[in-house]
Parts: structure tokens; sequence; C-alpha cells
């Protein structure tokens, strides 16, 4: 079947947003970076609902406040290795030197990022976040940020050859195994979001658990082994009889949303690609299916959760995109229909891509580590699976 969508537009698109986040030297405004501004930090006194509230407006807002209020521009740890991800997957099509140097100044740029203080690598958020239910200042490292990272890490690595980036990614494994809290569950356990809180959510598990199962395969360790099966096997007892997953089983937080469920498949993908967890292909089939006939209506627009389509964040089909792209001609046209909405409804010919859509309007905010880097995270693995 011939692909609905011609690559040389994706190139066009992809070298436009290259040029925009190379101007911007890949710093950028979050979604989630209020509590940076100094002024907001006096005014909300400490208190948690403020600064919930502060938080949330900024990041609803359809118009950008924080240059108003004192809020920089930076590098955020995640946004950099997804960066650094994409420039990976460019260099395997054409090996272009200038990837190469791209890629070594975000390996300086990771290394300066890193969290101090513990057992090993790993990243947190250049802001403090605060949410409903916990405060983590800024530079807490989670196991979503260092996995991702060391995704990107690897890749790296099996692409270039570069020993940095190996060296880099391998200490990971001591972050994730000494420094996090686990929630047991008979012989299984859920590795926390961080070193100062317990959540169980799974998809940072489980991407957590595949971050020690590759890992394995560049330095044998039957400790990484016996981790990785264990915490996969917790947040595998959840997923529902549909082949879905509540985002966590807290009563609060039981929503079943688009992209946490193409990262729980992704996580389980690495397992079964290194030839592991071999007892979950049915599981991952079913979550697959699941996947990919409840948050995509006919035209491709990706819905936000399993049962309701907005608002539209480009977290949902920056991941799709990127989960499917590799699925192979059965999802190519999904993945085509989802691409071509994304460009049809959240693309700027100013080179960069919009945050969220609602029913009433746009939020056009060209936010970088949200929206920029994941973008460009997916634009790259759809040119190199549609190369293959």
């Amino acid at each position: 079947m011939k692909s609905q969508v011609e690559k040389k537009d994706v190139n066009l698109v992809l070298n436009s947003l290259i040029e925009y986040i190379e101007l911007a030297d890949y710093a950028g405004y979050d979604p989630y970076d209020a509590l940076n501004s100094p002024l907001i930090g006096i005014a909300s006194c400490k208190l948690k609902w403020v600064k919930v509230a502060f938080t949330q407006l900024l990041r609803r807002s359809p118009i950008n406040l924080r240059p108003l209020l004192g809020v920089k521009k930076g590098h955020n740890p995640k946004g950099i290795g997804l960066f650094l991800w994409g420039y990976s997957r460019l260099y395997s099509i054409d090996n272009n030197p200038q990837y190469l140097q791209k890629i070594n100044y975000l390996l300086d740029l990771l290394e300066k990022l890193k969290s101090p203080g513990y057992s090993g690598n790993c990243w947190g958020y250049n802001f403090d976040w605060q949410s409903r239910t916990f405060f983590r200042p800024k530079q807490t490292p989670t196991i979503v940020n260092s996995s991702f990272i060391g995704h990107a890490l690897l890749d790296c690595y099996d692409i270039t050859g570069n020993q940095k980036s190996l060296d880099m990614a391998m200490s990971i494994k001591d972050f994730i195994l000494n420094d996090l809290h686990r929630t047991k569950l008979n012989d299984t356990f859920c590795f926390s979001y961080t070193p100062v809180d317990t959540a169980v959510v799974h998809n940072a598990n489980m991407f957590g658990a595949s971050m020690l199962i590759r890992l394995n395969q560049y330095h044998s360790d039957p400790k990484l082994i016996e981790a990785a099966q264990a915490s996969l096997a917790y947040s595998m007892q959840h997923q529902r009889e549909d082949g879905s997953w509540f985002y966590a089983d807290t009563f609060s937080e039981k929503w079943i949303d688009s992209f946490h469920t193409g990262f729980n498949l992704q996580a389980l993908r690495y397992f079964l690609n290194a030839g592991y967890a071999q007892q979950y292909q049915q599981a991952y089939q079913k979550g697959i299916d699941y996947y990919a006939n409840n948050f995509f209506l006919a035209d491709g627009t990706p819905k936000y959760y399993h049962n309701k389509t907005y608002p539209i964040d480009i977290h949902a089909p920056a991941q799709a995109i990127y989960f499917f792209s590799s699925m192979g001609p059965q999802y190519q046209e999904l993945t085509d229909k989802i691409l071509n909405w994304t460009l049809n409804n959240l693309y700027s010919e100013k080179g960069y891509f919009y945050f969220r859509k609602t029913k009433l309007y746009t939020n056009k905010i060209p936010y970088m580590r949200w929206t920029q880097a994941w973008v460009f995270h997916a634009l790259t693995e759809y040119l190199v699976s549609s190369r293959d």
C-alpha cells in the first residue's frame, strides 16, 4: 500500500523544525515551569494549592504569560535526551557528520544537567514541580526522565559507536536499583517515580524495567534481569482484561490515556525484542489492539482518553507516530492518518508545533520539551521506519 504521506513533505517539516530548535539552542519554556517565576514564588507563600493553581493557570492559558512573570527559557534534560535520540536516528540514515557534532553537543549538555548526589546517572526537570499529590524540587531525578534518556543514549551508542554515550547509560542502573523505593506485591514490585516518593505509576515502572533489561545486553548481570522482570510483572498484573492500563491505581489517577498506553507498550516491546517476557506476548498484542482501536478517530484524530477526545495533546499523536511507525505495513495507514492530522492541525508554518487543541481554541505556545522534542523524536522514527 502506498503511503498517504509523501516523505519529502515530512523531510521539509523536519528541516523547518530542526532550524527552529537549533536557533533556540534546544532551550525553551515548559507547560509546568510556572514555579521558575520569582514573582509566583513570592505570591504562593509556599502554599501547595496556590502553587498548583499558578502551575495550572500557566499550563492551560493559550497566552504565554511567562515573559511577564520572569520565567526564563531553559534546557530540559528530557527534551535534550529526545533531541539526542532524533539526531542519532537521522545519522543512521545518511551518516551526515553534522549530526555527530550535534550529538556530541547534546551529550555534553546531558552531562552538565545530571542530578548530583545519587548512586548513578539520573535526570530530573529544570523547574520545581507541584501537583495535587506531590512536590518535587528542581533536579529531583525521575525514573521516567532517566529511562528515556537512557534509551536515547543506548540508541546513540548502537548507531554511532560513541563510547561516552554507553558509559553514561550504564551508570543509570545504579540509580534505578539503589535510589528508588519499591512497592511490593507478592514476589513483584513497582519502582517509585523519584527517590523522594513512593508513587506507583505503571508507565514509569515499566520504562525503568525496560532500561534495566536493555542494559543487561551490554553488561550481563543477573541482578538486572531479576529486578527488571519483577518490576515488569508488577505492572503486567495490573493490565486490565481489555488490554489497557490505568495511569496508576490510586483513586484519583484511574484514567486511561493515549500516550501513557503507548509508553507501556513501548517498554514491553523492549523486553520482547531482547528475548525476555515472552509470556506476555499475547498481553502485548491485546494492548496494541486496544491502543489502535480506542484512541483514534477514523480520520486519524488522536484522542486524549479512551472515552474522550479533547483536549488533544501533542504527546498523543507524537507517541503514536513513534510507536506505530515501526510496527510494519499493518499499521501504516493508521500512522499516516495520525501524521496527516497532526501536520494539518498542530503544525505552524513558522516551523514549530503547537501544544494542544481544544474544542474552542488551539494553544499555540511552542513548548520545547513537551512539544518540539517529542515531535522531533516521532518524525525521525517515522523517516527511519519508512526507509526500512
